[in-house]
């Protein structure tokens, strides 16, 4: 996820103004293994980009350390995952 990392030309908005460090790789091979979970859960043998955004909030949440600005203002890790998620184009 470069969306999350605030130098990162792919990050949003708020990545860039209240990110400090960004998910690491380690947060992608969660998003994928909840997401092949969700989708063996669902009946499906192939993860769909609904299993996806589903899995990415509870998966970074709580890798993402925001700056102070961040801290100070309350702004909450879903809400960043959620703007990134919203201005992610569908392939």
């Amino acid at each position: 996820m470069l969306a999350t990392h605030p130098e990162n030309p792919e990050a949003t908005k708020m990545s860039k103004q209240f990110m400090r460090y960004g998910a690491s790789p380690r947060g992608l091979q969660a998003i994928i293994l909840a997401a092949k979970i969700r989708a063996l859960l669902e009946g499906r043998y192939a993860v769909a980009i609904d299993d996806i955004r589903h899995v990415a909030r509870p998966a970074l949440r709580h890798r993402l350390i925001l700056n102070f600005e961040g801290e100070a203002e309350g702004v909450q890790a879903d809400a960043i995952v959620a703007e990134i998620l919203s201005a992610t184009k569908e392939v």
